[in-house]
């Protein structure tokens, strides 16, 4: 899974950089990240689908939008996600299906606390031939 990101030092919280071949790739593998900071990402089995719309102004604020909504499902709804379906994504809007299962004990280790997706040091861009999303989570 650290192939599709890498985490950087940030005082008191966690910095990401995700890696996608495209937007859309960068989009999903940013669910992928965020879930395995979370748990180990493995151990999470796709029972259940949720439907996931964000909008945004920016590729930055959807991306922070779209994080910020999969740490809610987790949250507040008690949900691992796996699985990452992208069927629209547009400028200021994303539309998608999410996949995973409720969280269960023991079964799956929680392995950090992430309490909030934030705007700081936050960049999305392409780079060349593939594109790069940097985030710091509030831990």
């Amino acid at each position: 899974m650290t192939d599709i990101y890498k985490t950087f030092d940030h005082t008191a919280d966690v910095g990401i950089e995700i890696y996608g071949k495209d937007l859309h790739q960068l989009f999903i593998n940013a669910g992928h990240a965020l879930f395995d900071l979370i748990t180990d990402i493995h151990t999470i089995e796709a029972t259940t689908s949720l439907s996931v719309t964000v909008e945004g102004t920016d590729q930055e604020d959807l991306m922070v939008r779209w994080l910020s909504e999969l740490l809610y499902v987790h949250q507040m709804r008690g949900y691992l996600l796996c699985d990452f379906i992208l069927h629209e994504l547009g400028e200021k809007i994303l539309r998608a299906t999410v996949r995973g299962e409720q969280y269960t004990s023991p079964r799956h280790e929680l392995l950090r606390e992430i309490k909030a997706v934030t705007y700081h040091q936050l960049m999305v861009a392409q780079e060349k031939d593939r594109w790069v999303a940097r985030i710091v989570f509030d831990v």
